[in-house]
Parts: C-alpha cells; sequence; structure tokens
C-alpha cells in the first residue's frame, strides 16, 4: 500500500500532483532568500505546482573549512520562519546535529536528513521522533535496495511520513551518475520518492577546495526522472549561480525554471494518460 505524505496544505505521493522542492543551497542573506522564494511561489501559482521552499541554514559537510557555510541554527532558522509566515509555504532544511533537532523541528515542515548521514541510527532516529516529515536523501555510498534499513530506523519510531531522494550514485572520484531502477526500486517501500535534479549533477569536491557541478544536464535527468515516474523535483535555484555562495555550479538560473517545469508537467501527463 503506498503512503502519502501531509503538509500544510499540499499532499506528495500516490496520485497527487508532481512536487518542486527548491530554493538556494545555502541562505546568504534574508533578501535574496526571499527574493527567490517569492519568484518560486509566484511561478509555481502560475503553473498550478504544489511548493516547498528549500534552504540550508548551515552546511556542515563543505569540502573546505574556508567554504562558506550559512549563517547558522538561529539566524538561519529565523529567515526560514519569515518566509514561512510571510508567504504561507511550508519550509524543510538539512539537519546535521542531534542537538539542533528539538529547535529545528519548531520551524521547519519537513526536516532533511543528509545524505551522509543517511546510515547514522542514533541520529535517525532522533530526528524521527519529533513526527515531523522526514526526507531522507540517500547516500551515493547506498544501494537502492539497501534504503529499506534505513526507512525501518524511521518507522520504528512511529513516523510514517517519510519522503525519499534519489540524489545519485558514486561514479569513480568526483563524479556521480544516477540509475533511474532505483526510483522503482525505493517505490517498493511504499514512500513518495523525490529526484534531487541538481545535487546528481554535483561533482564533489571536483573543484579542488569546493565542488564542481555541470547544470547543463540537470534538465535532462529531472524529465527523465518524471518519466521514471517520482513524485517530486528537488533542485537548488539562484538569482544568479555564478556568484552563490555555496553549490552555484550544480544550481539552477532561476529565469531557466519556466520552461523546464511545463516540460515536467506535460512528461507527468503522458505518464498519467498512459
Amino acid at each position: 500500500m503506498a503512503n502519502t505524505v501531509k503538509i500544510m496544505n499540499l499532499t506528495i505521493g500516490q496520485n497527487s500532483p508532481l512536487v518542486l522542492i527548491a530554493g538556494p543551497c545555502v541562505l546568504e542573506n534574508y533578501e535574496s532568500a526571499y527574493d527567490v522564494a517569492v519568484f518560486l511561489k509566484r511561478l509555481t501559482k502560475k503553473l498550478d505546482i504544489p511548493f516547498i521552499f528549500k534552504a540550508s541554514y548551515d552546511k556542515a559537510n563543505r569540502t573546505s573549512i574556508h567554504s562558506f557555510r550559512g549563517p547558522g541554527l538561529r539566524r538561519g532558522l529565523g529567515i526560514l520562519q519569515r518566509i514561512k509566515s510571510e508567504l504561507n509555504v511550508p519550509v524543510l532544511s538539512d539537519v546535521h546535529r542531534i542537538s539542533e533537532i528539538e529547535e529545528a523541528a519548531n520551524t521547519l515542515d519537513i526536516i532533511q536528513i543528509p545524505a551522509f548521514l543517511c546510515r547514522q541510527t542514533d541520529f535517525i532516529r532522533e530526528i524521527s521522533q519529533t513526527q515531523k516529515p522526514v526526507n531522507l536523501k540517500k547516500g551515493q555510498f547506498l544501494a537502492p535496495w539497501d534504503i529499506v534499513n534505513v526507512v525501518e530506523k524511521i518507522t520504528s519510531t512511529g513516523n510514517q511520513q517519510i519522503l525519499i531522494t534519489e540524489r545519485g550514485t558514486m561514479f569513480g572520484y568526483n563524479n556521480l551518475v544516477v540509475d533511474f531502477r532505483s526510483v522503482m526500486m525505493m517505490r517498493a517501500t511504499g514512500y513518495p520518492i523525490i529526484f534531487d535534479a541538481t545535487h546528481s549533477i554535483q561533482l564533489p569536491g571536483g573543484a579542488g577546495k569546493s565542488s564542481g557541478g555541470q547544470r547543463e544536464y540537470a534538465p535532462l535527468l529531472a524529465r527523465a526522472a518524471v518519466a521514471a515516474g517520482v513524485d517530486g523535483i528537488f533542485m537548488e535555484v539562484h538569482k544568479d549561480p555564478d556568484q552563490a555562495l555555496c553549490d552555484g555550479p550544480n544550481s539552477l538560473k532561476l529565469d531557466s525554471l519556466e520552461g523546464l517545469l511545463n516540460q515536467l508537467l506535460k512528461i507527468r501527463k503522458a505518464i498519467a494518460a498512459d
């Protein structure tokens, strides 16, 4: 039996509309985050696409100690709370420490388990015990059929509000590849599947002291993922990706989104009619 996840006034899974989870990689400041959120809300309203705003308040997994990490827990959650309240949109962010979970849960509508922490049992259970919806990023090192063990850690707390996100698999050094068979494999868990179109084209550590990326391939992978039957698309976007303080090489420009989203809706409609 397929499960759905309910967040505010939207439903993810089964025959629900394709959802978009999007925003900058990391919060740079309130003004830039708000501008991106306003743009995305207007666009998704125009296209009738359910929308969840995402941004990290702290990126604890950067390549270099000199990399920009974000504004931190309290200031970052404050920005997300303002965007949530002012625009009436659900918000998502990743948490990296057990000590931050309780405070983050007071603001976030979805708590994200980072890919590199997807095997950390105590951390996963602490997040799951909040009973908030959880977005589980499948680690690049994890086989899709192994995700059932991580899901069991979440459901052991009674939490059934689970999204599973595919974000690519390690393919040699500083490279990722996507095996779309994973969508069907992970669908067997019964939970909605999300595809991360921009981290899947990241080149982890590929720029020496930061990650590189090939954003030109993100639309191709997003289209393929929708054709494969995912329930939502996750992507990082920025007004000027080349100037972004984090993950710019694999972020999409805002002005490229409308055409891509229209394509995704047409693919979704076509497979639904099949």
